[in-house]
């Protein structure tokens, strides 16, 4: 064994003992509220399908026929020859959605937020990003020269006072919409008004909101009222939207223009599969023209949230289809989980590092495609699981 593999192993072996090791579980059918997993029909609690979707038929003829007209993929870049009609059209129907000026196509959000910072940020200018954003703004903060701030999770008052500290050219203020490990909803019209008073700019990554969250799912800054006044959206099409792949950037013309001039994930990736673009637009326009998933999935929440507080769980956040249901302890968090599975409930722990140490949690991810049914089954085999443990 070369000595590489001797060092990860000893890694991989302690991530085991500590009890954080995260297995992929086989689905062997189609992304759906009921799927198969080892053999056996179980109910799924822990996808992104927030609208259920994922596997809908009009999505999916959309998406075939695609492959008919436009041909499965392109070989390329967009600037050389990876830039369709239907490219332009799915850019268009981002920017009408959200009301904003112009948007990029990204091959995901983590790519889009990944190459935005180092682009239209210089030395004299600043980020200020609160401490619980996305992994992947992180790193693409960490790829600017820009002067960096971190701020407490949703602590405007800590927000003020580096706003005051920073004489930068350009202010950026960046905020997950919705911070998915706690299922809590930034504060962005309290954002907006510090950025208005310290003449900032705004940014909010709305992946775990656009589609459903807001009167007509335009995401986070609808929800707070203040949609018009963030400068700029980044989102993804793999989890509301389809729950496939890809992401964008939405924002003004010339903000848009530098980045397909300069950020790199873009220039150098390949587009958009015309399969994935078309099935895009397809979900724009379900969303766009039917409530009734969004009035769905905000009645299933309610209900679980309400119903999983009462028979004894701790759980963060107070509207979100995101239900962190707060373990604390690792290791009885995997066997939460393992025995639910039994329970023919599938759901995943999330701990260090995907959250702070002590912070253990199943995170239950609701999906308007959920029956009363499988909800009263999943509350039942969570209320016996729960007390076999002695954990409720």
């Amino acid at each position: 064994m070369k000595e590489i593999d001797q060092i990860l192993q000893s890694q991989l072996n302690e991530i085991k003992e500590q009890g954080t090791y995260k297995n992929e579980r086989i689905i062997e059918t189609a992304q759906e509220s009921e799927i198969n997993v080892n053999g056996k029909k179980v109910l799924n609690f822990c996808a992104n399908n927030y609208l259920g979707l994922a596997n809908n038929s009009e999505i999916r003829e959309a998406a075939m026929k695609a492959i008919q007209e436009w041909g499965f993929g392109l070989g390329s870049v967009r600037f050389i020859c990876g830039t369709q009609t239907i490219h332009k059209e799915l850019e268009q129907s981002v920017s009408d959605f959200l009301g904003m000026e112009d948007t990029i196509l990204y091959s995901s959000c983590f790519d889009a937020n990944g190459g935005l910072f180092e682009t239209i940020l210089e030395q004299e200018d600043a980020v200020f990003s609160d401490e619980l954003n996305h992994a992947s703004i992180i790193d693409g903060i960490r790829l600017s020269k820009a002067q960096k701030f971190r701020y407490k999770n949703c602590d405007m008052n800590d927000l003020e006072s580096k706003l005051i500290e920073s004489s930068a050219r350009v202010k950026l203020i960046v905020t997950d919409g919705v911070f998915s490990m706690d299922g809590t909803i930034a504060p962005v019209d309290s954002i907006v008004q510090l950025a208005n008073k310290y003449n900032a700019l705004v940014m909010v990554d709305d992946c775990h909101a656009t589609g459903f969250i807001g009167k007509n799912g335009k995401g986070s800054g609808e929800h707070c009222g203040v949609l018009d006044k963030v400068d700029i959206i980044s989102s993804t099409f793999g989890k509301a939207l389809g729950g496939a792949s890809g992401g964008f950037i939405s924002a003004s013309k010339n903000i848009v223009d530098t980045l397909r001039q300069k950020s790199r994930p873009y220039l150098f990736s390949n587009s958009l599969a015309p399969a994935l673009v078309v099935a895009c637009l397809k979900a724009i326009n379900i969303i766009s023209k039917n409530k009734n998933l969004i009035l769905k999935l905000h009645d299933n929440t309610t209900y679980f949230r309400d119903q999983i507080k009462e028979i004894g769980y701790e759980v963060k956040g107070d509207s979100h289809p995101i239900v962190p249901i707060m373990i604390y302890d690792a290791k009885q968090a995997v066997a939460l989980s393992e025995m639910l599975l039994e329970e023919n409930i599938y759901v995943i722990p999330f701990s260090f590092p995907v959250v702070p140490k002590g912070q253990a949690r199943i995170r239950v991810q609701l999906s308007s495609s959920h029956t009363k049914e499988q909800l009263q089954h999943s509350i039942k085999a969570f209320r016996e699981c729960g007390k076999a443990l002695n954990i409720i």
